[in-house]
């Protein structure tokens, strides 16, 4: 099933006095999983994972985040620090009349759903972040780990004002494409995902709206980041992900009291989509409390 097959509800759903695109899937009373997209990716990324959550009996929020799609795209770089990003997530809920939810995330996705679960976390009933570490120790880690700031030199990029933008659109995208493509696996994506990537993208302000997520998280210090997270938590990484290490997922465990870790051995950063199969088997597991904490 391509992305564009996906058999969804698409609406636009208020947070803060914000709408957000929104796709909806699965048994309208089932429990509530929000599954959040990371950098630059739109909700279409979980499209591997939509058939088997909703087979599980979950209702599904697949929001594309501010910034992103034709969600809106809030001027100035302090509309996209994360107890703004957070709240737009409990705001969703709350227009689901839901109190409790489950909460998924990947890469600036899963960096949210950290600080959902660390901000509410009497909203969270589980909570699992693919290929993101906690928000409270990444700046840390990367002092204590030269390679992993070769990693992330892209961040400090990022915040140049406008020329980031200028440079990623050029040539149709070219840059941003060989970024999605130099941290996956061959084949990963193909012609179905480049255009609903493409149509994203070129939303006016949407490159703004994404990049400004690395720039308001940079002015952030690190110990207003370091809250802990109660709730049963799985951290799913790729071993041969290009852009972040593994022993961030291990460094995160520090944040969690119920936590544990699972290294995808072949996988690079888009494991969702690489390693589908496991990914979706872990997630149901999860989610449905058939594994022990």
């Amino acid at each position: 099933m391509t992305p564009e097959e996906i058999p969804v509800q698409i609406s636009q759903l208020p947070a803060q006095g914000l709408n957000l695109e929104v796709a909806e899937a699965g048994p309208a009373e089932g429990p509530l999983v929000i599954l959040l997209h990371g950098f630059p990716d739109l909700w279409q990324g979980w499209h591997f994972q939509i058939e088997p959550l909703t087979t599980a009996g979950f209702h599904l929020l697949l929001p594309n985040l501010r910034g992103y799609g034709e969600s809106d795209k809030p001027q100035g770089i302090a509309a996209y620090d994360l107890d703004r990003l957070a709240e737009d997530i409990v705001a969703l809920a709350d227009s689901q009349g839901r109190d409790k939810f489950y909460l998924v995330g990947h890469d600036w996705g899963g960096i949210v759903a950290w600080w959902v679960a660390a901000r509410f976390p009497e909203r969270i009933e589980r909570l699992a972040v693919l290929a993101a570490p906690h928000p409270g120790i990444f700046k840390t880690y990367l002092l204590r780990h030269p390679m992993q700031i070769l990693r992330s030199w892209y961040i400090g990029s990022f915040q140049i004002p406008w020329l980031p933008e200028t440079l990623l659109r050029a040539k149709n995208y070219a840059l941003l494409r060989k970024a999605v493509e130099s941290t996956s696996l061959p084949g990963t994506f193909d012609e179905s995902d480049w255009r609903y990537l493409i149509a994203g993208w070129s939303q006016p302000g949407a490159l703004t709206g994404m990049l400004n997520y690395y720039r308001a998280i940079a002015r952030r210090r690190e110990a207003s980041l370091r809250l802990p997270i109660p709730m049963p938590t799985l951290i799913l990484f790729g071993r041969h992900d290009p852009a972040e290490e593994p022993g961030l997922a291990e460094a995160s465990l520090a944040m969690c009291d119920r936590a544990k870790v699972v290294i995808m051995e072949e996988a690079r950063h888009w494991i969702q989509r690489e390693e589908a199969e496991r990914v979706n088997e872990e997630l149901v597991l999860f989610l449905t409390k058939v594994r022990e904490d």
